[in-house]
């Protein structure tokens, strides 16, 4: 690390030009018995891509060299983008070369055999002004992947698959004898023995069937085939699995605190079944009111270096599919043992706060205990207590009623602590796909969103935050759950945007929390509220965790971590480790504190990908439902709402359906249309006719492609004159952009 950082600093110096090896080590003034170790970390830096090899085997830094290092999006239509990486030591904002700056267009044939995922080395060959650059792959770092899923077709004595997923343009020839039995038609999944060429074509091998389309359960296969899901625990995990006790015993009881007859229930949805947070109420001194929320304590089962803890960290997460779940640990633990059943005891440990009547936490404290559930609540069943007072569900729960009323008084409470610190509440409808016996989905209806799912949302950010600011406070490494400030380019954009609905924008200065509260108020009940909650949370970068502390910007929080959910998110199971750590010891040694630190970093990056990919696999299962239950409708009309403008079309989301699909700027026949890309409008030229994000728009349903997974929509009173266009659109940037995006 040390020769690394020696490395870095002298080429970032302003005097430094290209160096051979051996002039690098004299300009390092590097002694014989270091000069290995200093090949070893050029080869290394050189790998990582923060440095370049060039022609004359010299190196430098890539910015230096109007080289860029990033990662490749390609768009179906076969040209990509090279989203360029923070550069270590950068600021947080930069436009040059060598910063975050513009993507990098890259046009199909400067491709040079990159896939798109892939890390790259692009040079960029010619500045289009306002931001836009163009270049070319010049190297491969790293695949994102080494396999293929698709449709594997036959050939006269070969085969190839088509990949199912659009971004991936190429097929991947299949040698006679590599075709592992797979038949013409099939979806399969084929290992990539050589990769793209300039000149030549890729070659796969088949190395798994997994059936027709169309038959029950192969979307989320092919899905969860494509980002590389687990669906099997190891051998070893399930027979470790196995052998844990199936109940407490008095001796796992010791030293724990004993809040069995605590009035202590888990509040979940009907189809939840494993239950890994519990929460109790009382009355405290001076109005105010103590919350206990008591968490499955996991980390007592799943010990580190374990087999389950192996398999547990690979997967980061459990993964929710409509029809079926991926869970993070195997049933023994996450619907037995770990899961907070009613009537039996189990272990945990509690979050105990007392909160006054603002809501602001006057004390608090953190410990190991053991629980008994009262009951297995439903959000429903609390909602109707709570929310609609329902005489026969009181009835039911009679012994708990007073609790739920307590408890929903304490809900509030923290939510205007919240609002009033200027945390950002959206409160975006999400659809929830209905399916019968076999898989085939009947209905997309909005997900039910009460007030209970408000209460325990509130109770699950109140010990989130307890337990970050108590092992914060003692110096222990943990992981934290970082939301940082959006990016002032974005806000920009996203303020013209704004105050084109003639909505309040802080002009200049740093964009806050409560500035973005503010206008979510303001959107309450506007027709434009839904699109623009979206543009908003769009706009906004995605939470990660690491174990330093950039605060969390959408709740307004100095420190943040993830507590309540060790039973599907491994990173709440790394905190609860350390957690019972401080507990056990009262106190860390610096030494101790360096060996926890030491990892959390490398662990925090897999954590924080993997939760990507869980979460974009979900979002894609639920697409491929969406646009099934769609193919039937083919020819309907609808309305909707422009969702996202781009060069080649408009996106329309229909109102009844939570589906959007794409007007083609093809089918716009009544005028030339020209993309504005700071006022997310295509606008006639002639016509003056104007398709503008949020406005709203009747469509026709033209055609769906279950296979590259579109969804083809027409405007409903576009005249059909059949004119072909003559040219391509005209495309006028009032900002810097990204051609095409």
């Amino acid at each position: 690390m040390e020769q690394k950082q020696k490395i870095l600093s002298l080429m970032r110096d302003k005097t430094y030009h290209p160096l051979l090896m051996k002039e690098l080590m004299r300009s390092l003034g590097a002694p014989k018995e270091e000069r290995q170790d200093v090949k070893r970390a050029v080869r290394e830096l050189v790998k990582d891509g923060e440095i370049v090899k060039i022609r004359g085997n010299r190196y430098g830094l890539p910015s230096q060299m109007n080289l860029v290092v990033g990662t490749l999006s390609v768009h179906p239509d076969g040209y990509g983008f090279v989203m360029p990486e923070q550069p270590a030591g950068a600021g947080s904002r930069s436009t040059g070369a060598g910063g975050r700056g513009a993507d990098v267009y890259v046009r199909s044939i400067a491709m040079m055999g990159a896939m798109h995922g892939d890390r790259v080395v692009a040079r960029i060959e010619r500045e289009k002004g306002e931001g836009r650059r163009e270049g070319r792959v010049m190297r491969i770092l790293e695949r994102a992947t080494d396999r293929v899923v698709g449709k594997y077709e036959s050939g006269r004595g070969f085969g190839v698959v088509i990949s199912t997923n659009p971004r991936i343009t190429h097929d991947f020839y299949i040698p006679p004898k590599e075709k592992g039995g797979a038949k013409d038609g099939q979806m399969v999944v084929a290992k990539i023995k050589r990769f793209p060429e300039p000149h030549r074509a890729p070659e796969a091998e088949v190395v798994k069937i997994l059936g027709l389309p169309g038959e029950p359960g192969i979307e989320t296969d092919i899905v969860i085939e494509e980002h590389g899901l687990s669906t099997r625990f190891s051998g070893a995990a399930l027979e470790e699995a196995v052998a844990v006790a199936g109940k407490v015993t008095p001796s796992m009881r010791e030293g724990r605190i004993d809040l069995r007859d605590r009035p202590t229930v888990t509040i979940d949805g009907e189809r939840a079944r494993d239950f890994d947070d519990a929460v109790s109420v009382e009355p405290a001194d001076g109005g105010n009111i103590r919350l206990l929320v008591s968490i499955a304590d996991v980390a007592h089962y799943v010990r580190p270096g374990s087999a389950l803890d192996s398999d547990a960290r690979e997967r980061t997460t459990s993964v929710y599919f409509p029809d079926r779940v991926l869970p993070m640990l195997p049933e023994e633990l996450s619907n037995g043992i770990c899961s907070l059943n009613p009537d039996v005891e189990r272990l945990t440990l509690t979050a105990e706060m007392v909160f006054d009547k603002d809501g602001n936490r006057v004390s608090y404290d953190v410990y190991e205990s053991v629980i008994k559930s009262r009951a297995r609540m439903t959000y429903t069943g609390v909602a109707a207590i709570i929310e609609k007072d329902d005489p026969e569900t009181k009835e039911k729960y009679s012994g708990l009623v007073g609790n739920f009323l307590l408890m929903r008084e304490l809900m509030e409470r923290l939510n205007k602590m919240r609002r009033r610190r200027g945390s950002i509440d959206f409160d975006l409808p999400e659809p929830e796909v209905i399916l019968d016996l076999t898989g085939k989905t009947t209905a997309i209806v909005k997900a039910e969103r009460n007030q209970a799912h408000r209460l325990i949302e509130e109770f699950m950010l109140a010990a989130n935050e307890t337990v970050a600011a108590h092992l914060e406070a003692h110096g222990v490494p943990f992981l934290y759950r970082v939301h940082e400030e959006p990016d002032e380019e974005k806000m920009e954009i996203l303020g013209d945007l704004v105050k084109s609905f003639g909505l309040p924008w802080p002009a200049g200065g740093s964009i806050r929390p409560k500035h973005f509260a503010r206008l979510i108020e303001k959107l309450e009940g506007r027709p434009e509220e839904r699109f623009l909650n979206t543009v908003i949370l769009h706009s906004m970068k995605l939470a990660k965790y690491t174990p330093e502390n950039a605060g969390h910007f959408g709740l307004a929080a100095r420190c943040y971590c993830h507590f309540t959910s060790p039973i599907r998110r491994y990173p709440d199971l790394s905190v609860h480790r350390a957690l019972k750590e401080l507990l056990k010891k009262k106190s860390l040694s610096a030494e101790r504190k360096s060996e926890i630190a030491s990892g959390l970093g490398t662990l925090g990056q897999h954590c924080s990908f993997m939760e990507r990919e869980a979460e974009e696999a979900e979002r894609e299962v639920v697409e491929i439902k969406k646009l099934q239950f769609m193919t039937d409708k083919v020819g309907g009309e609808f309305t909707g709402y422009v969702a996202g403008v781009t060069a080649f079309g408009f996106f329309v989301e229909l109102d009844e359906y939570f589906v959007e699909g794409l007007v083609r700027l093809t089918s716009l026949h009544d005028d030339y249309y020209s993309y504005l890309e700071r006022e997310h409008s295509l606008t006639g030229e002639h016509t003056g006719r104007q398709f503008r994000l949020g406005d709203r728009v009747d469509v026709i349903l033209e055609r769906i492609d279950l296979e590259r997974r579109q969804m083809d929509f027409s405007v409903a009173d576009m005249p059909d004159s059949g004119r072909p266009r003559r040219e391509p659109v005209r495309m006028k940037y009032r900002a810097g952009g990204k051609k095409g995006r």
